[in-house]
């Protein structure tokens, strides 16, 4: 081949081709070239999607992704943000209160009425109490309006509507499948 033809096009200069420099960039320039697309930086996954990897280098990643300077999902996360989360995809907000309201009922109601009344459920906005005498249920019906208050208060208004005051278990009298009805039931217990 000789220079004066047009279709010979010059070849360009291989690494090994380029002369030596002192300041080193050619060595530079030749470890980046060697090393092109095995960096982290190369190996992140474009918008869209991107490769698994299942070892060597990018064993630390998931779903190609390495973990960056700033939290993301996969980092640990902190467990009251974690229940909260589930607390709100569960939707047990309401119930959970409410269960509050029952842990901290003699701070609602006051000592002296906590220790002679506890609340057995909740549901439907209707709130179920039982009293250990029958007298401390006829004061609790006393103390209802400001009971309903201070439930609504600390729970959201309206969530508790109506508040159901029982006495105590009492013994039954009734014994056997037989009964009268109407009468006054076995008075000869006494003796």
């Amino acid at each position: 081949m000789s220079s004066d033809d047009p279709s010979a096009a010059p070849t360009p200069p291989t690494p090994r081709d380029e002369p030596h420099r002192d300041d080193g960039l050619d060595l530079a320039r030749q470890a980046v070239r060697a090393t092109a697309g095995t960096t982290p930086a190369a190996r992140r996954p474009r918008r869209g999607g991107g490769r698994r990897t299942t070892g060597g280098a990018g064993a630390g990643t998931t779903g190609g992704r390495l973990s960056g300077a700033h939290p993301d999902e996969r980092d640990p996360q902190l467990l009251g943000g974690e229940v909260g989360k589930l607390v709100d995809r569960h939707g047990w907000e309401l119930e959970l209160r409410v269960r509050g309201v029952f842990a901290r009922w003699p701070e609602l109601v006051g000592d002296d009425v906590a220790a002679h009344c506890t609340p057995e459920s909740f549901a439907d906005g209707r709130l179920v109490v039982r009293t250990d005498s029958t007298a401390w249920a006829t004061q609790l019906k006393l103390l209802l309006p400001a009971i309903l208050r201070r439930l609504n208060e600390d729970l959201g208004e309206g969530t508790v509507t109506l508040v159901e005051v029982l006495g105590p278990h009492l013994p039954t009298w009734k014994k056997g499948a037989r009964s009268t009805r109407d009468s006054r039931g076995p008075r000869d217990t006494y003796g």
